[in-house]
């Protein structure tokens, strides 16, 4: 690409982009973007009504192909299922955008004391947080790679996958009404997912096929005032992410604006990792 076709780098039309967790907080941002910049979007939520619902208004408002697929990323058979699904109606994916995650079983055993946290919540998270993640790059980016075409493959991490956690912001901390912490499991497979990502970098890279992890820090939701003002005062911004923050960066990595990018984490945390 030419000198002066820069804004070009991250157009995403004639692409197919998949998102897990696509429903969710963030998966509906993700989607968004892609859409806007002209891909073509698989939307994969394990609540298949909620996809395909959302998917319509986004083909609606963007113009362009979008398909709402039910999918429980840590079930091997709904993966191929959903793979299958979206080569038929969309074609072989350019994008992957792993950004599903698992929570325990409740808020109350998900912010349990690590020395009580229950070893079933503990594999309930990791059977999607790590194997579903490991089964959704198994079938989508073997597609990817079958296709000859390159891609971009991104996880969704976190700055606990790579830092502990400051556990003293959490007292007095809510989130919905519920005292929140940072549970280990959390971060195991937030760590995990880092791992994985620097493993396809290389073994990928000969289909031209990059891989990367946005690493976001805390996103401003349902959290009360106290936690967001002891969030703040740990960041050298001074404050939470907005939702809308890390989309930048999903588009960066997606397109051929990061063309030489592969095995990395991008940061997205207001500077927290600097200090």
């Amino acid at each position: 690409m030419g000198e002066g076709d820069y804004r070009r780098q991250f157009d995403l039309s004639g692409r197919v982009a998949v998102v897990t967790g696509a429903a969710g907080f963030l998966g509906r941002a993700f989607c968004a973007a892609y859409a806007e910049f002209g891909a073509d979007v698989a939307a994969l939520d394990i609540d298949g009504a909620r996809a395909q619902e959302f998917a319509a208004a986004l083909s609606r408002r963007s113009g362009r192909r979008c398909l709402g697929v039910a999918c429980d990323i840590a079930d091997p058979a709904s993966v191929r299922a959903a793979a299958r699904r979206v080569g038929e109606t969309l074609g072989a994916p350019r994008v992957l955008h792993n950004n599903a995650a698992n929570q325990s079983a409740g808020l109350k055993a998900e912010f349990a004391p690590f020395e009580e946290f229950d070893l079933a919540d503990w594999k309930r998270v990791m059977s999607v947080d790590v194997d579903g993640t490991f089964l959704v790059c198994q079938a989508f980016g073997a597609a990817m790679a079958k296709a000859g075409q390159g891609g971009s493959i991104i996880q969704t991490s976190s700055i606990y996958g790579l830092l502990g956690p400051d556990n003293r912001i959490y007292e007095g901390a809510t989130y919905a009404g519920h005292a929140i912490g940072s549970p280990a499991v959390y971060s195991a497979g937030k760590a995990a997912m880092v791992g994985l990502t620097r493993w396809l970098a290389t073994y990928w890279a000969k289909a031209g096929i990059r891989a990367n992890a946005i690493v976001p820090g805390g996103v401003e939701d349902k959290q009360n005032d106290t936690f967001k003002r002891a969030y703040g005062n740990r960041i050298p911004l001074g404050r939470m992410a907005r939702r809308d923050e890390l989309v930048g960066a999903a588009l960066f990595l997606a397109s051929d604006a990061s063309s030489y990018v592969t095995g990395q984490c991008l940061f997205v945390d207001g500077g927290l990792s600097a200090w």
